[in-house]
Parts: C-alpha cells; sequence; structure tokens
C-alpha cells in the first residue's frame, strides 16, 4: 500500500522544477510590489507549498488508468454517501477487537486503517500554510480544507474533468469528512507552531529597502512588462510600414513618460523600482543619453540590418553589416555578464548617462 503513495510523490518532484518554473514569474512579481523585495524564508514557505499542493493532487489522480474507456457493464457504483463508513472497513477489515488490547497494535498495519489516517493527513499541511502563512482565521481555515476536498472529489467523480469515460475512482463522502478533519487539525498545529517558528509580521523590521540593490532579475522582468505594453503598438507601426512612428513610441515611453514620472514606466512602476539620476530628480538629458544609446544606438543598429534584409541589400554590403552586428551584441552580452559577475558597476549606458535603478 505505501507504494501506491510513494509513485505519485515520486512524479510530483520529477515535475516540481516545471511547475516552479512557471510560478516564479508571478511570485516574484508579487513579492516586489507587495514587500519591496523576496524574503528567503517567504520563498521557501510558498515554494514548498506549491510541491505539497503537486504531491496531493498527484496523490489524488494517480496512477491513471490504462485507456479512457472506465465504463464497466456491471453498473458499478461511483459514490459513496453514507457518513463515517470507514468505522464499518475498520470493523470489517481489520483484526482489532476492542475487548482485546493485544489486538490494537497490529492495526497500524491494516489497510483501512491506514486509509484513514492518509486521508486525514492529506490535508493537515494544507491548514498549517493557511493559518501560519495566510493567517485566515480557523473557520475559514476549516472551509478552505472542505473546499479544497471537494475538489479533489470532483475531480475523481468526473473522471478527470471528463478525459475518461466513468470515474475511475470512488467520490466519498468520509473522504470529505477526514480531508477536512485534517485541514483543521493543520490549523491547530499552526497555532501552536508559529510560536517557535518565525513570525511573519518581524521578518521585514530593519529592511532598508533604498540600500539594497536592484537585481538584474527585478530589471528584466520590469522590462518584459513594459515591452508587452508596447509590443502590440510596435507591431502595427511596422505592419502599416511607419517606422518612424515606432522610434517616436519609443522616445515617448522610455524618455518622456520617465521624465513626466521622475524614473517611472508601467513595468518599474509595477516591480516597485525607479530610475535615479545624478540629483533627487531625474533629467531628460540624462534620459537622453541613457535610452539613446540602449535603444537609438543598439536598437537602432538592429534596425537597420532589418530594413535591410526587408530591402533585399546585395550581400557584398549586408554580410559587412551582419557581421558588425553579431560582433557588437557580443560585446554586449560580454559586458552584461560581466556587470552581472562583478555587481559594483552599471552597464555602460547607465555608466555615461549617470542614471540606476532604486527600490522604491
Amino acid at each position: 500500500m505505501i507504494e501506491s503513495y510513494l509513485f505519485p510523490i515520486r512524479y510530483a518532484l520529477l515535475t516540481f522544477p516545471i511547475v516552479a518554473f512557471f510560478f516564479t514569474l508571478p511570485f516574484l512579481i508579487i513579492q516586489y510590489r507587495v514587500y519591496g523585495y523576496v524574503n528567503g524564508y517567504r520563498g521557501f514557505v510558498l515554494y514548498s507549498f506549491l510541491l505539497y499542493l503537486l504531491t496531493a493532487y498527484y496523490l489524488v489522480i494517480l496512477p491513471l488508468p490504462d485507456t479512457i474507456h472506465t465504463c464497466t457493464a456491471s453498473g458499478d457504483t461511483y459514490t459513496q454517501w453514507m457518513p463515517f463508513r470507514f468505522v464499518e472497513d475498520l470493523m470489517k477489515e481489520t483484526h482489532v477487537r476492542f475487548g482485546d488490547p493485544t489486538t490494537y497494535v497490529g492495526i497500524i498495519k491494516e489497510r483501512a486503517f491506514l486509509q484513514v489516517i492518509f486521508n486525514i493527513l492529506l490535508l493537515v499541511p494544507f491548514g498549517f500554510v493557511l493559518r501560519y502563512y495566510f493567517r485566515l482565521r480557523w473557520l475559514l481555515t476549516i472551509a478552505a480544507a472542505f473546499g479544497l476536498s471537494f475538489f479533489f472529489e470532483w475531480t475523481q467523480w468526473t473522471g478527470l474533468y471528463g478525459i475518461y469515460d466513468c470515474p475511475y475512482r470512488l467520490f466519498d463522502v468520509d473522504d470529505l469528512m477526514l480531508n477536512t478533519v485534517g485541514g483543521a487539525l493543520g490549523g491547530a498545529i499552526a497555532v501552536w507552531l508559529s510560536k517557535i517558528l518565525p513570525c511573519l509580521d518581524q521578518l521585514d523590521e530593519n529592511i532598508d529597502l533604498k540600500s539594497m540593490r536592484v537585481s538584474f532579475v527585478r530589471r528584466f522582468i520590469a522590462f518584459q512588462m513594459d515591452w508587452i505594453l508596447l509590443v502590440p503598438f510596435a507591431l502595427f507601426l511596422l505592419f502599416i510600414g511607419k517606422p518612424v512612428y515606432f522610434a517616436v513610441l519609443i522616445f515617448a515611453y522610455f524618455i518622456i513618460l520617465p521624465y513626466l514620472t521622475n524614473g517611472f514606466t508601467a513595468g518599474k512602476y509595477f516591480v516597485r523600482i525607479r530610475l535615479r539620476g545624478r540629483g533627487e530628480d531625474i533629467k531628460l538629458n540624462e534620459l537622453l543619453i541613457r535610452y539613446g544609446l540602449l535603444y537609438f544606438v543598439i536598437g537602432g543598429a538592429h534596425g537597420l540590418i532589418a530594413f535591410a534584409v526587408i530591402q533585399q541589400l546585395e550581400p557584398l554590403l549586408l554580410i559587412p553589416l551582419l557581421l558588425a552586428l553579431i560582433g557588437m551584441d557580443i560585446m554586449f552580452v560580454v559586458h552584461l555578464l560581466i556587470r552581472v559577475y562583478r555587481r559594483d558597476k552599471g552597464l555602460f549606458y547607465e555608466t555615461r548617462s549617470g542614471t540606476y535603478h532604486e527600490i522604491k
């Protein structure tokens, strides 16, 4: 029986890196936006919670049937609506005799008993995290545990949302009850352990955001969010053959907008960073140097090559231009890697413009 539980756990461990990869971006955005930085302890709790939820889900659905045609002609019953049926199962399937205490110890090896215990333990971590990390009240924790258990049972009853012809596992009201008890127990344990675990309200004490370095990861997220907004407009302008208007769009968004907002673009605002210059307020000439070098020199070189390709420039002229562009890109990547490794100076366009990022 233990093997039936270890099998889903192994699959959860194998697929967790993939799920964590897609979880990381929203996790970072929320942490930056809400707290201004990423705290390692919060990250540990949330990623552990993610692994737990993935494991719990796999325990519910795995192993999958060999075929999607799971209906049988025998008219199997796929639901069990009688509460406390597990007590009857314990009496029938175990060798426990209440008048003979010597039989009590052997119950821990019985399948019916272990199934009850595992159904309770399944949502203990869920209730714990809801109470400890998300600070839900006990009644809300119990309600959430019931909701998650119902989702699991519904997943089984629908044959994995209709993928299978019929359910391949039983919808059991006892599972709802035992899972909910486990969630309530986890909430109670959280109240007790919170006395010795780090207090979440004190994690951000003595944190000076102004003195913290803005990571390249955070800057890249802001960059991505800015370009998610700009790409539809940029594609439209390029499609209608207005590259000059595209340059105007870049100028307005990355130079005029930060000047008017004192260092913010939409992406920077969302992850709580802004550009600073040599003074308290960002100056127009600083933005012109910074983004002129980045978008109109480096970006303009790429645009020029793209235009040359579209115009089918002679190979004798196009090939040297392509080689020059590749050389420039290699130099920029090497420069970027050095700055990421050294963590002491800004990129060349930041040094020339005297600009840098700070956390707000």
